[in-house]
C-alpha cells in the first residue's frame, strides 16, 4: 500500500465488504478483479472562489488495490505555503471495487492560486488518469450581500451629494459666476471699443412724485457701480453738455454703451425718455450690440406700457429694488445687477465694507 494511504475509519462499506466475502468463504484481502483506473467527474473542473477564503478540492477515482492517487501542483518558484494535501482514503465496496479519494486544501486564496492547474492523478500499471482543477474568481453576479449593500449605500450617498451640489449651484449660481469672474480676472471691456459700461435711462422729472426715482438713477447707481465697483456709466443730464442735438446725442451714447439700464416706473414712458428706449431696442433687436437691464424701482403691476418688442428680447431681465433690503453692497439686488453687467476686473475701494449700506457713510 502506498504511503499516506489508509482505510476510512469506521467505514460501513469496508465492513460490509469484508463480511460479505467471509460469508461466501472468500479471502477478504484477495483482489478478485482488475479494472482500468479512472478519475471521477470531468477531466477539467473550474472552481469559482473568492480571494481570502478557503477551498477544498476533492479528487475521487475507481482503482485497483495497489493503485493510488496523488496531487501535483508544483511551481518553478516552489509550493505555496497555503496549499495542503490530505491523506488518501481508500475503501472496498461490496462489489469488490476499490474507491479512493484525496483532498487538497487551499487556505486564504490569493492571486497566485488563480488560473493555475492543480492536477489529480491516479497511478496504475494500466496507465495514469489525470484531472485538472482550476480556480477562478466568482462572477459579478455572485457579489456578496454585504458588498452589494455597501455599494448601494455608497451610490446613494454620492447621488445625494451630487443632487445637493446641483441644488446649491442653482441657488447660488450668481455668486459662483461672480466668484469665477473675480478668480479668472475675466474682462469683456478691453477690445470692444465702447466708452461706457451702461447708459442709464430714467424719468427726468424733478417733481416730488419722481424725486426718489431720479435720485436713485443719478446718485445711488453711480455711487455703487462707479465708485465702489469701478464701472463707467453714462447719465445724460450729468455727462452731456446742454445745447446739442438731443436725439443724435442719445443715439450716439447708447451706441457707445455695453448695457442699457432702464429705471422703470408707471410714468416712465413719457415723451422725453421714449426715444431712449426705442433707440436701445433698435440696438438690441436689430444691431444686437447691447443688452437691456430693467430695474423696477417702484412696484409696477402692469408692464403693458412698454413696447411689445421688448418681450422678444432674451437678454433683458427685471430686477426689483426693495429699499432697505437692497441697500448693502452685498445684497442680492447688487449681485444680480453685477452679474448682468459686463465682466470687468475691478476692485472695491479701500476702506469700504461689503455689507455697508450704499446710502451710509464710509466704514469706520
Amino acid at each position: 500500500m502506498p504511503p499516506n494511504t489508509r482505510w476510512a475509519p469506521g467505514s460501513s462499506l469496508a465492513r460490509q465488504a469484508v463480511l460479505s466475502q467471509e460469508q461466501q468463504g472468500l479471502d477478504p484481502v484477495a483482489d478478485r478483479s482488475t479494472i482500468i483506473p479512472a478519475i471521477l467527474g470531468p477531466k477539467i473542473e473550474h472552481v469559482e472562489v473568492e480571494l481570502g477564503t478557503d477551498v477544498q478540492l476533492n479528487c475521487s477515482a475507481w482503482l485497483n488495490e495497489k493503485d493510488y492517487i496523488y496531487w501535483s501542483f508544483h511551481r518553478k518558484d516552489g509550493q505555496d505555503p497555503n496549499e495542503h494535501e490530505g491523506e488518501e482514503i481508500k475503501i472496498r465496496t461490496s462489489e469488490g471495487k476499490w474507491h479512493a479519494s484525496r483532498i487538497l486544501r487551499i487556505e486564504n486564496i490569493n492571486k497566485k492560486n488563480l488560473n493555475f492547474s492543480y492536477n489529480c492523478t491516479v497511478s496504475s500499471d494500466k496507465g495514469p488518469d489525470t484531472k485538472r482543477f482550476i480556480l477562478l474568481t466568482k462572477g459579478r453576479g455572485d457579489i456578496p450581500g454585504h458588498v452589494f449593500t455597501r455599494g448601494m449605500v455608497t451610490a446613494l450617498v454620492i447621488s445625494g451629494g451630487i443632487l445637493c451640489l446641483v441644488i446649491a449651484g442653482v441657488i447660488y449660481r450668481i455668486d459662483l459666476a461672480l466668484f469665477y469672474r473675480h478668480f479668472t480676472g475675466r474682462d469683456e471691456t478691453l477690445t470692444d471699443g465702447k466708452t461706457y459700461d451702461a447708459f442709464v435711462s430714467y424719468l427726468k422729472g424733478c417733481g416730488p412724485a419722481h424725486g426718489e426715482e431720479r435720485a436713485f438713477a443719478v446718485e445711488v447707481l453711480p455711487r455703487v457701480l462707479e465708485e465702489h465697483f469701478g464701472y463707467k456709466l453714462c447719465i445724460f443730464e450729468r455727462d452731456v453738455a446742454p445745447g446739442g442735438a438731443v436725439v443724435d446725442e442719445i443715439h450716439s451714447l447708447i451706441e457707445q454703451s455695453r448695457r442699457l439700464i432702464i429705471v422703470l416706473s408707471t410714468s416712465y414712458m413719457l415723451n422725453e425718455v421714449r426715444y431712449e428706449l426705442e433707440s436701445g431696442l433698435h440696438e438690441a433687436l436689430v444691431e444686437r450690440k447691447i443688452k437691456i437691464i430693467l430695474i423696477e424701482f417702484t412696484p409696477v403691476s402692469d408692464f403693458t406700457f412698454l413696447p411689445q418688442s421688448l418681450q422678444l428680447l432674451k437678454s433683458h431681465r427685471v430686477l426689483k429694488w426693495k429699499a432697505d433690503k437692497s441697500l448693502p453692497y452685498n445684497s442680492r439686488f447688487w449681485k444680480n445687477l453685477l452679474y448682468l453687467m459686463p465682466a470687468k476686473t475691478v476692485q472695491p475701494r479701500r476702506g469700504e465694507c461689503e455689507a455697508e449700506p450704499v446710502l451710509a457713510g464710509s466704514c469706520p
